[in-house]
């Protein structure tokens, strides 16, 4: 193993330079409120949790999780989701009330890479999770709230993608017979190599009629137009409960008033595998990945021991903050320049502007070495040097 270089970091891990956090921080404190203002309350939970509870029922593929052992032998991870531990939350503390839970969350997420590639093992994420409704409304709130986020956040163009797991399941395993054969016909979908897919279907041993079926799969996108479409494909009467709640959807959104942010695409996958209806992504210009995503998990909170259904959504910053394109200003600051005899007269004047709202730092000129620079840095800049009155520099 070669050594590693002084300044080298593990892996996938990022340093978040002043720009970037004060972005961040302002864009998080945009989405908490009005999270906040929707009726969600906000957890944390450790970063570290117990490989077989949280780690066993995340979605995460196992080669992905930061595995440790603590002093009693137990194989701990790092998180490598949110949902799983707050559904481990809402089990055993929570859910004690017939009552729906609305949560929230502002946290850090690890996934271990195998390589570089310029993606992140450790990433922020905020998002909710709406706990014991199994009604199509939690997932109309749940995608309303997430463009309500965005939008406060700053994004301005933007679409969400809105499909139906099940669909996909009942339609594939209607034509194909199996669950392997579907998941393996699934798997195109997730890397969204539609010539793969319709290679796939050309070779399969199917009728003319169910290759078309698959084939015409493929154009369900779109607004409410797709939904007879999507009945005409089924038979048997086998997933129309899918369609069913996606047209209840729509007329949710209607009445949300976010119908032209949001286009059916029934094509849509995901890699976590513990969606199990109504799911979505949200996808900003300029960004070629996911900005943030969502759906139904109504069989997870049955591995901690309750059976209830459940919502949520994730917003990656990262994606978040490529989507918005420009860093905040750093330089808000009011930079206090003074001299060894002035030094009381420029701690009290900083005092006073930090009280009244102001960013201020006070700075004794010797230990300035260029005060060009200083003023360049900052919005403002104030002299107290020598016995001259205070000097405002810009």
């Amino acid at each position: 193993m070669s050594s590693l270089f002084m300044f080298e970091k593990p892996l996938g891990m990022r340093d978040s330079l002043p720009e970037i956090y004060e972005t961040k921080y302002i864009v998080k404190q945009k989405m908490d409120k009005e999270i906040k203002q929707w009726g969600y309350q906000f957890i944390e939970t450790p970063t570290l949790e117990y490989y077989d509870t949280v780690g066993a029922a995340s979605a995460i593929l196992d080669q992905q999780l930061f595995k440790l052992l603590d002093q009693q032998g137990h194989t701990l991870v790092l998180r490598p989701d949110m949902t799983a531990p707050i559904a481990r939350v809402a089990a055993s503390k929570l859910l004690n009330e017939d009552l729906p839970l609305r949560l929230a969350y502002n946290a850090s997420v690890f996934r271990a890479q195998q390589r570089e590639g310029g993606r992140p093992a450790e990433f922020e994420q905020i998002g909710v999770e709406y706990i014991g409704d199994k009604t199509v409304s939690a997932d109309g709130e749940g995608i309303a709230l997430m463009i309500s986020s965005l939008e406060k956040a700053g994004v301005q163009k933007y679409q969400l993608s809105v499909g139906h797991i099940g669909f996909v399941q009942a339609f594939f395993e209607q034509i194909l017979g199996t669950k392997e054969r579907a998941d393996a016909l699934t798997k195109y979908l997730y890397e969204k190599n539609y010539v793969g897919y319709r290679q796939h279907v050309d070779n399969l041993s199917l009728s003319s009629i169910d290759k078309q079926r698959l084939h015409d799969f493929l154009k369900l996108r779109g607004g409410e137009e797709i939904i007879p479409l999507a009945y005409k494909l089924i038979e048997n009467g086998s997933g129309t409960q899918a369609i069913d709640d996606l047209q209840q959807l729509w007329d949710i959104l209607l009445d949300y008033g976010v119908e032209n942010q949001v286009r059916f695409d029934l094509t849509l996958v995901s890699h976590m595998s513990y969606y199990t209806g109504i799911l979505y992504e949200a996808y900003a210009e300029g960004v070629g990945f996911p900005i943030g995503s969502g759906g139904r998990y109504d069989l997870l909170l049955a591995k901690f021991g309750k059976n209830t259904g459940a919502t949520g959504f994730a917003i990656r910053i990262d994606h978040l903050l490529e989507a918005l394109g420009s860093l905040v200003r750093k330089s808000d600051i009011h930079c206090i320049l003074f001299s060894g005899d002035r030094r009381k007269e420029a701690f009290e004047l900083a005092k006073q502007k930090r009280a009244d709202g102001f960013k201020v730092i006070t700075q004794d000129i010797n230990g300035v070495g260029n005060v060009d620079a200083c003023t360049k840095q900052y919005d403002e800049i104030t002299l107290l040097v020598g016995k001259a009155g205070m000097e405002v520099v810009k």
